[in-house]
């Protein structure tokens, strides 16, 4: 491209001074619009709308350069087709990795109270989350998470429920993410996150530098227990299943998993 360059300006010397500088302000103009069709034809086959597409290029941005993000696979959904991503939880931002392997948009079970926050409630809105309440399952956002699911869309949820601050691999887990693949009949696929920065505040670890590490599994197939959503044995079971993945993923195979939430007690 820069040979190029200095074989037109070097033509353009044996031109008349006024077609010269008309013609070097075509050429600078068109060389000026080139980024900006490029991106307005990246928002257009964007799956996300135009103000999710800049996000998605600043998260971009930010997730290889400040935090250093690598991923091991890809997150093996086709276009269209539904699943459940559930992830251990370090860090505020972990959403930001999983967006850097699948190039669609994710619906995450996130608390309520930062959904009505009028500091930042603006910008959940605009990653379409799904307000859900804390304590035991919100009926609401389970059929909204269950009704998105079945019909081709990605949901994100942290089985533990809140951001592990602990020396444990995981926390105990809640039945939530069993329950909804099993009723949008949906496979579920584990993630797990390390290195991801915090400090205690929702926002404060944005920019603390990091070297964040996502690996992603393999679909697990739930389709045997189609139809067993209310049993208890069968959520509880699977539940320590997904809990289970995610730790083999972060190099635990012999996790011992615990149930956690309203109706689940840590096991002695």
């Amino acid at each position: 491209m820069p040979l190029c360059f200095c074989a037109l300006l070097f033509r353009l010397k044996m031109l008349p001074s006024a077609a010269t500088l008309a013609l070097a302000i075509c050429v600078l103009a068109a060389a000026a619009l080139v980024p900006v069709v490029w991106a307005l034809v990246r928002i257009r086959r964007s799956p996300f709308t135009p103000a999710q597409t800049l996000l998605w290029g600043l998260s971009y941005l930010m997730t290889r350069v400040l935090w250093r993000a690598e991923i091991s696979g890809r997150l093996p959904v086709a276009p269209g087709q539904g699943a459940v991503i559930v992830c251990n939880h370090r860090s505020s931002i972990d959403p930001a990795f999983i967006l850097l392997a699948v190039q669609r948009v994710v619906r995450w079970m996130v608390a309520k109270e930062y959904c009505e926050s009028p500091l930042f409630g603006w910008f959940l809105r605009l990653c379409e989350v799904i307000p859900a309440s804390r304590s035991g399952i919100d009926t609401a956002a389970t059929k909204m998470a269950i009704r998105y699911a079945s019909q081709g869309g990605l949901v994100g949820m942290f089985p533990e429920g809140r951001i592990n601050q602990t020396q444990q691999i995981l926390l105990p887990g809640r039945p939530g993410a069993a329950l909804i693949a099993l009723k949008a009949r949906v496979p579920v696929i584990p993630c797990y996150v390390s290195g991801s920065p915090y400090d205690g505040t929702p926002w404060g670890c944005v920019l603390m530098p990091a070297r964040v590490r996502l690996k992603v599994g393999q679909p697990l197939d739930l389709s045997p227990y189609f139809g067993r959503e209310n049993e208890r044995e069968v959520l509880e079971e699977l539940t320590k299943r997904l809990l289970v993945e995610i730790a083999k993923l972060g190099g635990r195979p012999d996790f011992q998993p615990q149930l956690a939430g309203r109706f689940y007690k840590p096991e002695d």
